[in-house]
């Protein structure tokens, strides 16, 4: 693990220093190869002829690889998913002689830093050239269909075994003190406004973020209150029992076209510890109609926060418990093989001639 409570880069794989190439066994018997591909020429930060010449030859090495990997494996024919980049999808496509290719989409490409510069050049395209495209919110499968019309919806889910610990936590020894958490990256997505009222007009709860915090406005503007405590990164297994210590749990988004196009993953993963959840409605939620509150302004979301804090009743707290249950990624894996089986090339044996 990195400094940052990130996990570490292989490096001696990278390199090559160990075999790039090892089988995961997980406790139900099945097993997953995990390849780590060799170092690439470092070209988003180029002009677009310079890039396109340049990227070219890191898909041929990515390519060659994958080759060697699919013999000493044994494989043919592969399904190739492709997790948000068109910029090695595009010049890959027939490439490994796959069967379909299916475009994971779980961001609006246009709006990410590291990758808007060429992906929102090489997305239009691929899109047009893929099976199928899975998005992991409604809004941007509305999107997408515009140029691919396969185009499905599997959204993210939540690890609940591992979130719903802090439930059986919280259980044994029940939160002591109101605290209102935020789980995830504080980036410019915070509406630093709503966030600062919160604060401001209840004194008497602690507001807890929990993870890196990317928006200066954010810090500048709360430093000086001493009811909101930063804790830096953790690990995942780290995370039940400080969100066993929570009463509520909020996502102040700002609302605008990136986070439009938005389902977030920590809103199952409160769920999943029991807490009620307090949002801005800057997106489509309403897969949580009754289940979460919605609120708009500083003040409609601070009086929301106060009935969140005491939104205790047992059968209450089961609701949520069970939404985010039958949103795990258990779940979320069979919706997308069901989306396989809808696209033929994926799954149906190629004719003899």
């Amino acid at each position: 693990m990195g400094l940052t409570g990130r996990p570490g880069m292989p490096v001696r794989e990278i390199i090559r220093l160990k075999d790039p190439l090892i089988k995961k066994t997980f406790t139900n018997g099945h097993e997953v190869h995990v390849w780590t591909p060799p170092l690439m020429l470092p070209v988003n930060w180029m002009l677009p002829k310079a890039h396109d010449l340049l990227v070219q030859q890191n898909v041929n090495r990515l390519v060659t690889g994958l080759r060697r990997v699919m013999r000493q494996l044994g494989m043919s024919r592969p399904l190739v998913i492709n997790g948000l980049n068109p910029v090695f999808g595009l010049p890959m496509l027939k490439k490994l002689d796959e069967c379909a290719t299916i475009y994971y989409c779980f961001d609006e490409i246009t709006i990410i830093n590291w990758m808007r510069r060429h992906g929102s050049r090489y997305e239009p395209n691929y899109l047009r050239q893929v099976n199928a495209v899975v998005t992991t919110s409604e809004t941007l499968r509305q999107s997408k269909s515009v140029l691919q019309p396969n185009a499905f919806c599997v959204k993210n889910g939540v690890n609940f075994e591992l979130f719903n610990q802090a439930f059986e936590l919280a259980q044994q020894h029940p939160p002591q003190k109101p605290i209102v958490g935020y789980l995830g990256t504080a980036d410019n997505r915070i509406n630093v406004e709503i966030v600062e009222y919160c604060v401001k007009t209840m004194p008497d709860v602690t507001f807890q973020f929990i993870g890196e915090v990317h928006e200066p406005r954010l810090t500048s503007s709360l430093a000086a209150y001493p009811n909101v405590l930063f804790t830096p990164s953790r690990q995942p297994a780290e995370l039940p029992p400080l969100l066993a210590q929570m009463q509520a749990a909020m996502i102040p988004f700002v609302c605008n076209d990136h986070t439009y196009t938005i389902y977030p993953l920590k809103i199952n993963e409160y769920l999943a510890a029991g807490l009620p959840v307090v949002s801005t409605p800057f997106s489509l939620l309403n897969d949580f109609d009754d289940v979460i509150e919605l609120a708009s302004s500083p003040e409609e979301f601070a009086q929301a926060l106060r009935k969140a804090l005491a939104d205790t009743a047992p059968e209450r707290v089961a609701g949520r418990v069970a939404m985010a249950k039958a949103n795990s990624w258990a779940h979320r894996a069979e919706e997308f093989e069901a989306v396989i089986k809808q696209v033929p090339a994926a799954w149906q044996p190629e004719p003899v001639l």
